[in-house]
């Protein structure tokens, strides 16, 4: 039950410890008025609080719990609140969806007649493109990447995983084009399950090409990327070959095989106890604190998250086959980018407190930069960060694809599949360095790591981006 409002809280508690002496009670319809009176910050703390208590009784199977607390986060969560408003409803969302999943059945009835339309997913990525400029700078550093490795190469071969932006090969065929010893013949393969993107794609590729005398190919394959056949590449002896890969490689370490428990969305007992008591351990007055902090309220990073700890084996199979295939194909540069989390951790509150860092980040980034009545801010947060989260939060086995992890795990994995780092120029950095500070925004920062490049929102790094080339 809520502690009776005389009971001795000393004023100069913080709102989380008060909050941690709360438990929740069936009889409460409504929050109590004071929580309508809450500053942003303590809400924040308190929706954290709830978030987390939620969470811990969806892993432990205490339904009747979390649908209480369910309701408790619904009262206080928005969509189009503040920064902590708007991710707790997302995150509530996911967490009532992984509920749900226990009755299959109930489940597949409420989302019997809902539409992904794979144009809706493209056009919110390309919202992300132009909103943000995480990719940009991906696409910055990749293309000054490639146009070292292919210095003095008469043919040259780029495999695009994901080809869905055609901002990113515009600007490097202007590139190549001014090249002091002439234009490569250039060959652009790109992949993608819409063969409408594809054609979007090589349309305006060629049209480039062309107006800058440029001797262009594009090859389109039309493929998921789990189903890709190598032969389709086309591969040629003789070219010089690039791969680009950006946000793509993450989804190869979904795997049937994890949890031998039966497989409830509901998760088991064993650690989850263990990181509520830790993240109720709080004692932090501000939300703002609270993200200048590493660890969650004395939770430590799950061991899967540090750069010492051995590659689970879970998935990666798929991973390594795809690696060895790229391998294969003898690239002279192949750059990565992908989220710079640490979101595929075993256990339901490993994930969620890792994914609530993460994503605060994400929203807060959206907050600062972006306004508030933004239609494209709102399609962003619901059908991307919120898709994300539902698919960290709610998913299990193969079905959760978003399993982001950090540098170092990508360094280790990239490593023993036969590739060794390229450190990203200084020339490509400068770059940009310069492309961020054009947004006139203090939040957007850049580390550089190992010859790696992490794109952060204030400390929070949130993408990595890597160069390699093939190790004989």
């Amino acid at each position: 039950m809520f502690q009776d409002e005389s009971s001795s809280v000393t004023s100069s508690s913080s709102p989380l410890q008060v909050f941690s002496m709360m438990s929740l009670s069936p009889n409460l319809g409504s929050p109590y008025p004071w929580l309508r009176e809450l500053k942003s910050e303590e809400r924040g703390l308190y929706l954290i609080h709830l978030l987390l208590t939620c969470a811990n009784h969806v892993a432990n199977g205490s339904l009747e719990n979390a649908n209480i607390a369910l309701e408790q986060i619904s009262q206080l969560a928005s969509p189009d609140g503040d920064t902590m408003q708007r991710m707790a409803a997302y995150f509530t969302e996911a967490l009532a969806d992984r509920i749900l999943k226990a009755w299959p059945g109930l489940h597949k009835a409420l989302n019997s007649t809902r539409i992904t339309l794979v144009s809706e997913e493209i056009l919110v990525r390309k919202l992300f493109f132009e909103l943000f400029p995480f990719l940009k700078v991906a696409f910055v550093l990749t293309n000054q990447a490639v146009i070292e490795a292919m210095e003095g190469e008469k043919m040259v071969h780029i495999i695009d995983l994901n080809a869905a932006e055609p901002a990113q090969w515009v600007a490097l065929i202007q590139a190549l084009s001014a090249r002091p010893e002439g234009p490569p013949h250039l060959r652009i393969t790109g992949i993608h399950q819409q063969k409408e993107v594809l054609d979007q794609m090589a349309h305006r590729l060629t049209e480039e090409a062309e107006k800058l005398d440029l001797p262009f190919q594009f090859n389109p394959v039309v493929s998921k990327l789990e189903n890709l056949d190598v032969e389709k590449l086309r591969v040629k002896t003789g070219e010089a070959l690039a791969i680009s890969s950006v946000l793509q490689l993450h989804s190869f370490l979904a795997s049937d095989d994890e949890p031998h428990r039966k497989k409830s969305p509901l998760g088991s007992k064993n650690l989850n106890g263990i990181h509520l008591q830790r993240a109720l351990q709080m004692n932090q007055g501000t939300f703002g604190e609270l993200l200048e902090k590493d660890t969650v309220n004395g939770y430590s990073p799950s061991p899967d998250s540090t750069s010492s700890s051995p590659l689970s084996s879970t998935g990666s199979v798929k991973m390594d086959s795809f690696l060895n295939a790229l391998w294969g194909l003898s690239p002279k540069l192949m750059v990565v980018t992908e989220q710079d989390s640490n979101h595929n951790g075993s256990t339901l509150m490993e994930r969620l407190l890792e994914s609530l860092y993460s994503y605060a980040a994400l929203f807060d980034c959206s907050e600062s930069t972006v306004s508030r009545t933004s239609l494209e801010r709102l399609k962003v947060e619901k059908m991307l960060f919120g898709e994300e989260i539902k698919n960290i939060i709610a998913c299990e086995g193969a079905e959760r694809k978003e399993r982001h992890e950090k540098l170092e795990k990508w360094i280790q994995r990239l490593d023993l599949a036969g590739f060794g780092n390229v450190p990203l120029s200084y020339y490509g950095m400068l770059h940009a360095r310069r492309l961020l500070q054009g947004y006139n925004c203090d939040g957007y920062k850049m580390k550089e790591e190992n010859g790696c490049v992490v794109i952060c929102w204030q400390d929070r790094p949130l993408f990595s981006v890597s160069a390699w080339r093939c190790r004989k």
